[in-house]
């Protein structure tokens, strides 16, 4: 496509709130991605966005995770064992996504998305404990739920981090704020990953990914300042963001439910 004006705002602006709601939640922002550049930047092709958007995801989520690191709130050990599991969904995933008409792959990520948003009205039913340590049993729980997660993050084209929080808190046992911070590590790694077996299929626009980054930076520092002064009330934030996800959702799936039903 065309790299005018328009669309290079457009992307921008996309690479700020995919930046902001990642460095704020960990979880979620990166299923937004997609469908800005559908929808918002003009990108015909669902395969094109998902790839490209996958990739963005992935440098948006390393550029916010160095500030995590820096606040030393990443349990790396933990976080090590759920990326390195994962890492092997992710590639099945994507190989098989990619050969799915681009209508239904669409509409199918408009499930995941709901499923997303509703998951996250969840309120955590425990806090956790801030200085756990990996231990034969926790790897035990997290490879597993790594792998499945991973799976799943690499067939809808998401970074997984609505998956990775809950499933890290459940495992290994720690608390929200630390498992939001480590979940980027699999994020990163699941968008590459993904990436880089669409782009095998060609499948990715090298361009949109710099414009998405260079917003997404900006937006990852704002997110990280977010997520700071949202720990007292992060359950309220995660709602209302979780009720967008769920009305870009609708959105996403009754567009591409008309477009089936046109070419049957």
């Amino acid at each position: 496509m065309e790299l005018t004006v328009s669309v290079i705002a457009a992307t921008l602006v996309s690479g700020v709130v995919v930046g902001v709601f990642l460095g704020a939640f960990g979880g979620g922002g990166s299923v937004l991605a997609a469908p800005l550049l559908i929808y918002l930047v003009g990108v015909s092709s669902p395969h094109v966005a998902i790839g490209t958007s996958a990739a963005a995801v992935a440098a948006i989520a390393l550029f916010s995770l160095a500030g995590h690191w820096r606040g030393g709130r990443i349990k790396w050990p933990c976080a090590a064992v759920f990326a390195g599991a994962g890492l092997i969904g992710s590639l099945a995933g994507s190989t098989v996504a990619k050969s799915i008409d681009g209508d239904f792959l669409l509409f199918g990520f408009a499930l995941a998305m709901a499923a997303i948003g509703l998951s996250m009205f969840r309120p955590s039913r425990r806090q956790g404990d801030p200085d756990v340590r990996i231990s034969p049993a926790i790897m035990a729980r997290i490879a597993p739920i790594g792998l499945g997660v991973g799976a799943a993050a690499g067939f809808f084209g998401i970074g997984g981090g609505f998956l990775i929080v809950p499933g890290l808190m459940l495992a290994a046992g720690m608390t929200m704020t630390h498992a939001t911070a480590s979940s980027l590590v699999s994020v990163s790694i699941f968008g590459a990953a993904t990436s880089a077996n669409y782009a095998l299929g060609g499948f990715v626009d090298y361009r949109l990914i710099l414009l998405l980054l260079a917003g997404g930076a900006a937006g990852g520092v704002v997110g990280i300042v977010l997520a700071k002064a949202l720990e007292t009330r992060i359950t309220l934030a995660r709602r209302a963001f979780a009720a967008l996800i769920v009305l870009v959702a609708i959105y996403v799936g009754y567009t591409a439910g008309v477009s089936i039903a046109a070419a049957n």
